[in-house]
Order: C-alpha cells, then structure tokens, then sequence
C-alpha cells in the first residue's frame, strides 16, 4: 500500500499513516533543517529535497494508491501572513493540484490550518474544493480538534480527503474513532524527567540524558507571550503546540498566571520555564524514539510545531484503509 508524501516536514503525518499500516514510498520536502531528522527516522522513505515546483509529475513512482500532504499554512494562518493565494507559500497549493491531477491516486489527503474557513480566504478555498472535484474526486472536508483523537492538545486542523470519482465512494468523518476520556498532559508529559535548559544563544546540548531532545528554550518573555495565559493544569490538555520554542507554552508545574487587565497577563512567582522540546514531541504524539536532529533548539521546536500530531494521522488512515481495504486486496 504505497503512497507518497508531499510538504513532508519531519514526518508527523507520515508517522501515522505508518502506524496504520501504509507504505511511504517517496516524501519530499524543501527544508533542509528537516532532512536528518526525516531520514533517520523513516529510513525506508525516498527523500526529494528540491522545491515541489520542480518536480514532474513523471518523477514520482507508478502505481501509488495515494497522496499526503500539508501545503505551508502559513500564508492562510490568523496568526501568520493571512495573503491565502498572494503569498507564494500559498500558491504551492496548485503544485499539490498539478502532481494530483497527473498520479490519479485512490484517494488524498490535505491538512491545514482553519484560517483557511476564515472570511478572507473563503473563497479561495472553494475554488479549490472546486479544483480537486474537477480532477475527478469526490471531496470531504471538516475541521477537526486533534483532542478528540487521543492527542493532548487543542489543535483544529481543516482536513480534506478526497476519493477518485471511479471508486463511488466518499470519506465519512463521523466515522473515525473518538478517543475517549480526552489526554490530558499528565497522560503524556507527567513522568518525565526534569529537561535542561539549552546552551548559551539554544544551542543544543549534545546530551540530555535518558530521553533525547529533553531541553527547554532559554530567554525572555515578549509582550506578545505576555498578552495572554500560557499555562495549563495537568489536567487539562495543552494549548496548540506552534513551531517556535520562545511561543512555547509554560509547564503546567509552574505557578499560575494571572491577568492583569485584557491583552496582558504577569507572572506570579519564579517558577517559570517552557516546554521542552521532547515534551513538545510527546504532546504531539511523537514517540520517544523518534529524534529530531539540530543545532538550534528552536528548529526542533519548529519541526515539531508544524508536524500533524501522529495519533491524529493514524485515526484517519486508519478509517481511509477500511474505505478502501477490497479495492486495495483486488490491485495486489
């Protein structure tokens, strides 16, 4: 059951599918921060590190049941550019269309963020739900919060599948499997050892000790982390993960916060440092034998803040591969 993956990043979506069984056969992903880290950890993946926008469709393997993959969101994110198509990070969407187009897989998959909904790119996400059903596929899509699915967290997440026209089938998401009770953080982070701080200017340590990746950003807290509560309780599931260690949320053992008036909150004690990078994977469902590779502790922040929680892209593959599992059984 082969597929293949596109806007790859460190393989958290590619992760899951794995998990549920699939074949990733090629990735591809521009980043070369990235690389090392995808590699080791999925060494029986192709890795193409050129842009998408080089890449003919004839370049790709034959016969791939389908296609995964999350364009940049930042151009679409309420919290990022907001210039949808005007951004070129958003036009890499219609690369995603072109290779789509030309492969005709069963079925594929697209993860991006809700700004996508938002009423400044409504429209620009119809037309290509109109695009995708012009190719020939019938297209769902929901927004998805990935604390239904077993990962600890509140992360909404848009999420478009689509299922050649030949197949006369459609992907139902009232059918993936909920998870309950919801994770909280002290399902996933409570019984970690105490991290280190990073080295001077979050340099990483070349030793964290018996877990890998167990180390914190070090600095300043900016008016923009201060302008709201960044701390949840242990029983509570953790803010969106992002992808940057200085935005990273605090650890629910520090002291509480406290807001001061609106768009301003203050500490209340000394006891305050982020999550670690490791404990960021793990919120992201990223076991702890996945390692990431860096020398800046804020590019494992990134990889991680960026990555599809991996528990979340099981629960879908796995519904996908029961849609299509007798399709499947008859091409092998």
């Amino acid at each position: 059951m082969s597929i293949i993956s596109l806007f790859s990043g460190a393989g958290g979506l590619d992760r899951g599918f794995e998990e549920a069984g699939w074949n990733i056969e090629w990735a591809c992903e521009y980043d070369r921060n990235v690389w090392d880290t995808y590699r080791l950890n999925h060494p029986n993946t192709y890795l193409e590190t050129r842009s998408i926008t080089d890449i003919q469709p004839e370049e790709l393997p034959d016969n791939i049941i389908g296609i995964i993959g999350g364009p940049p969101c930042q151009s679409w994110s309420l919290a990022g550019s907001m210039r949808g198509i005007n951004d070129p990070r958003g036009q890499l969407f219609n690369d995603y269309l072109r290779i789509l187009e030309e492969k005709q897989p069963l079925f594929f998959l697209v993860e991006n963020v809700p700004g996508m909904l938002s009423i400044r790119h409504i429209n620009e996400f119809n037309n290509f739900i109109t695009r995708f059903r012009n190719i020939g596929y019938n297209v769902s899509y929901q927004t998805l919060n990935a604390n239904d699915f077993g990962v600890a967290q509140t992360r909404k997440r848009v999420i478009i599948i689509g299922y050649r026209n030949d197949l006369n089938r459609e992907f139902n998401f009232d059918n993936l499997r909920r998870i309950e009770p919801q994770r909280v953080l002290q399902d996933c982070i409570g019984n970690m050892p105490e991290p280190l701080p990073a080295l001077e200017r979050n340099y990483a340590n070349e030793f964290t000790g018996e877990i890998a990746n167990n180390e914190y950003y070090v600095g300043g807290f900016s008016s923009i982390y201060m302008s709201r509560n960044r701390r949840k309780e242990w029983n509570e599931a953790s803010f969106t993960i992002q992808a940057s260690g200085r935005q990273a949320p605090i650890h629910p053992s520090s002291n509480p916060m406290r807001r001061v008036e609106q768009n301003l909150w203050e500490f209340t004690g000394e006891n305050y440092r982020r999550l670690s990078v490791r404990e960021c994977a793990r919120i992201q469902g990223f076991p702890d034998d996945f390692i990431f590779i860096y020398n800046r502790v804020e590019n494992g922040y990134k990889m991680i803040g960026n990555a599809v929680p991996v528990d979340l892209a099981r629960v879908i593959a796995q519904q996908i591969r029961i849609d299509l599992n007798d399709i499947i059984e008859d091409r092998l």
